[in-house]
């Protein structure tokens, strides 16, 4: 047996020293560094730079445009057009009227209506130019004339040039650069003092296609001054 002693001189567990010991502080926490968020704005501020950099970079670079040749939008195209070569075929200029003029970043037109001779032998030609001031007109050039049966091609006038004609007159579309003119002149009709429906006494003008495209010639040079 164990006796009492024995027990009373049992170890102590010292767990009052324990429980009442004091615990060591704890290190400070290290601070944060503020660098990373001063990077981050920093890195934001040069992107935001570049970037508004370029959009003013981009909206500052102007797209190259199309070289006109020299030709201009012009709104009185009958002051331009002299047609001495129609002229001396058909007679003496009696008249003439401007058309409705457009003139837009894109396309400027003007257009006028020439009259020769006098009485029953007054025929009028009809003149229109069109600058395309973006759009290359080229491409699509001889389609077009064709759509409108202009399916003989002139030389000498223009880049491009396409006529078509009979005794009784003719169209005549020239393209030059972004420039295109064309003259359209037919035998015009008059009503006599019975009411009845009678050609004016024109001359023959099968042969039309050599003044107009001497007078084209002409035009094409005065629309660049």
């Amino acid at each position: 047996m164990i006796s009492e002693p024995e027990l009373e001189g049992g170890a102590h567990f010292e767990t009052a020293e324990v429980l009442t010991e004091e615990r060591a502080p704890r290190p400070p926490r290290p601070r944060r560094s503020r660098m990373p968020w001063l990077w981050a704005l920093g890195g934001a501020a040069i992107a935001s730079a570049v970037w508004g950099g370029g959009l003013y970079a981009f909206a500052g670079r102007q797209p190259e445009g199309v070289d006109l040749r020299g030709y201009t939008s012009v709104e009185d195209l009958c002051a331009r057009a002299e047609l001495k070569s129609l002229e001396a075929v058909l007679g003496d200029r009696s008249g003439s009227g401007a058309g409705p003029y457009l003139d837009e970043p894109t396309l400027s037109e003007s257009s006028c209506s020439v009259n020769f001779g006098k009485g029953e032998r007054e025929q009028d030609v009809q003149i229109t130019y069109t600058l395309h001031k973006q759009i290359d007109p080229g491409p699509e050039f001889a389609a077009r004339a064709k759509q409108v049966d202009l399916i003989e091609p002139v030389g000498g006038v223009g880049e491009q040039a396409f006529f078509s004609g009979s005794e009784d007159g003719g169209t005549l579309r020239v393209l030059d650069g972004q420039a295109v003119l064309e003259f359209s002149l037919y035998r015009t009709y008059i009503e006599n003092e019975k009411g009845q429906t009678v050609e004016r006494g024109a001359p023959d003008l099968s042969g039309l296609d050599v003044p107009l495209t001497q007078d084209a010639l002409a035009l094409l040079a005065a629309l660049r001054k």
